[in-house]
Formats: structure tokens, C-alpha cells, sequence
């Protein structure tokens, strides 16, 4: 299980995700992993991952793999 003292990360989301306040996700660089939360529950859950299977998500949906 990947762990992550998240309490300093600077998140950020999309610049293609607007300003409208819709379904966003935001990612944070936290030492060696990725965290994605919710932006409209940042105090909710979030998701770690690893960098090189973010790499490899992100990379997959570049090439349209996914939707």
C-alpha cells in the first residue's frame, strides 16, 4: 500500500477543466507519488499511485485508450 503525508500538497487541476465548478479531478506531487482527490471534496479520499503507473495511466489516455 502506498502511503503519503499529504497535510503540504500544492494541488492543481486541469487548465482544460474550466471555471464552471464541474466534475474535476486535482492531482499533487508528493514525493515519489501522485494523490488525486476530488475537487469537490478535498477533504474526502484520495487516490495515490505510484509515478510510473501515473505515467502510464496519463500516457494511455493521451492515446485515447480510455473513453
Amino acid at each position: 500500500m502506498i502511503r503519503a503525508d499529504l497535510s503540504a500538497a500544492q494541488w492543481r487541476k486541469s487548465s482544460r477543466s474550466g471555471h464552471e465548478g464541474g466534475a474535476c479531478v486535482e492531482v499533487a506531487d508528493v514525493a515519489e507519488v501522485i494523490a488525486v482527490r476530488d475537487s469537490k471534496d478535498p477533504g474526502g479520499p484520495k487516490l495515490l499511485f505510484a509515478d510510473a503507473e501515473w505515467r502510464a495511466f496519463t500516457r494511455r489516455v493521451r492515446d485515447e485508450q480510455y473513453g
